[in-house]
């Protein structure tokens, strides 16, 4: 199946591409919270160490006495070789007393605190107070733009992270759920050919032994046994229908013959008319029967050709249109357009015929039956309207079977396979029977994917 028939709202429909991404967003959540916690642990390592070194130098300069801080002060400044720390002695006023670093505002003592940065100024800064033997301050301040710029450096990680585990999310979901899909595309397919009557057809069973196997096989063992019923019942319907109709003839041709020989008897000869009557009817209904088994049969398009469906039209209302003058309705072809299809010409001929002859048929005296043609840019409609009594919408489906009979049917002769026939015929085409309301009555109409 190629991939460009493939569209992406149905691979994120598919269970694969569905638990890729659960599976993925799950991983996903997993690393960002690891990087997460890595990003907190690391800024606390960082913070805790530059709190250290601000300690461990402020225990220093307790030590040293009052009179000695600003020398001792310089002296630390000299001699800090990474330049990351700055001191300052301030006076209770805030004036500098010593040292290179001057921070506006008051802190709290021994309590580690961060300062953003100042334009001329430095920072940002990790910045500890404490407080000289003399009442003033002594500030010991450690840069900390290194630890910033790492820990921007671990988020802008975290999100790129992210992202990039969401896309290949996503793409692994996609590519993992092509497979399957073409898979379900080519059961479909198989399955749809299945339901138009190739009963000899199996599911595709792959070597995986995945779940599509499991289940290709499941539905292969239905169909073998589905197949085998219907063969059984057709089988005991055609041969029913067949061995039947010899004996029957035969049943005819001598009531036929009792009729001629009972001239003087006429009530002998009156019954021996209707048993005539019924023995045809019996006769017709297989006759049907075994016409329809014929089409199921057939399965092959070898009879088909290219159809014009407007002569063809034409010709049905001209063979019909003298019983619709007997029974008083009035038989028309509406529309002039014109299309070729690919059809049987004979089936496709019966058909029509039969949905007329059912439309005469069920239209009382002064009624109208109309044979039309609609052509369009998709679809081809053959209809047959009538003004009739119509069918109930929850009759229709039930008038495609064989042998049904409506209740306001009874007194019309018929065999109740008209529409079985129509339905064969339509279905061995691959076209769509449908049956609606004409209101008042009912429009059949043939419908023909171009």
């Amino acid at each position: 199946m190629p991939v460009e028939r493939l569209h992406l709202r149905e691979i994120r429909k598919t269970s694969t591409f569905r638990l890729t991404v659960l599976l993925g967003l799950v991983f996903a959540l997993g690393m960002v919270a690891l990087l997460g916690l890595i990003y907190a642990l690391s800024a606390r390592e960082l913070t805790v160490r530059t709190d250290h070194i601000l300690s461990h130098e402020a225990e220093r300069l307790r030590e040293v006495a009052a009179e000695s801080l600003p020398e001792q002060i310089a002296s630390e400044i000299r001699h800090n070789a990474s330049g990351l720390t700055y001191f300052g002695l301030q006076a209770r006023s805030g004036e500098l007393i010593a040292g290179n670093l001057r921070v506006a505002g008051t802190f709290r003592f021994d309590h580690p605190a961060n300062i953003a940065a100042r334009a001329g100024e430095h920072g940002p800064l990790r910045v500890l107070a404490i407080e000289a033997p003399t009442g003033e301050r002594i500030l010991i301040a450690r840069d900390i733009r290194p630890i910033v710029d790492l820990r921007h450096r671990i988020l802008i990680i975290l999100v790129a992270s992210g992202l990039a585990i969401v896309a290949l999310v996503l793409g692994a979901g996609f590519l993992l759920s092509l497979a399957p899909l073409r898979r379900v595309r080519d059961l479909q397919e198989t399955s749809r050919r299945i339901a138009a009557g190739r009963l000899d057809l199996r599911m595709p069973v792959g070597r995986r032994g995945d779940e599509l196997d499991l289940f290709a096989g499941t539905v292969n063992t239905m169909i073998e046994e589905v197949e085998r019923v219907v063969a059984q019942v057709k089988d005991v319907t055609d041969a029913v229908a067949h061995d039947l109709r010899t004996p029957l003839a035969h049943v005819r041709g001598k009531l036929q013959r009792v009729v001629e020989h009972s001239v003087a008897d006429s009530t002998l000869a009156g019954l021996a008319r209707s048993a005539i009557g019924d023995l045809d009817l019996v006769l017709e209904r297989f006759a049907a029967l075994l016409r329809i088994s014929e089409l199921e049969a057939r399965g092959r398009r070898a009879g088909f050709a290219s159809v014009s469906l407007a002569p063809l039209l034409a010709d049905v209302r001209d063979l019909y249109e003298p019983l619709a003058e007997d029974a008083g309705v009035t038989l028309t072809l509406a529309g002039d357009a014109d299309v070729a299809i690919k059809a049987d010409p004979q089936l496709l001929f019966e058909a029509v015929s039969n949905l007329t002859d059912n439309a005469i048929k069920f239209t009382r005296a002064g009624g109208h039956v109309v044979l039309s043609l609609a052509v369009e840019a998709e679809t081809v409609e053959i209809a047959v309207r009538d003004d009739g009594p119509g069918l109930p919408a929850g009759e229709r489906e039930a008038a495609l079977r064989r042998f049904y009979r409506g209740v306001d049917a009874a007194a019309i002769p018929g065999s109740g396979l008209g529409l079985s026939v129509v339905a064969a015929i339509v279905h061995l085409h691959g076209f769509t029977l449908d049956l609606g309301d004409a209101a008042p009555g009912l429009v059949v109409r043939i419908l023909i994917a171009r």
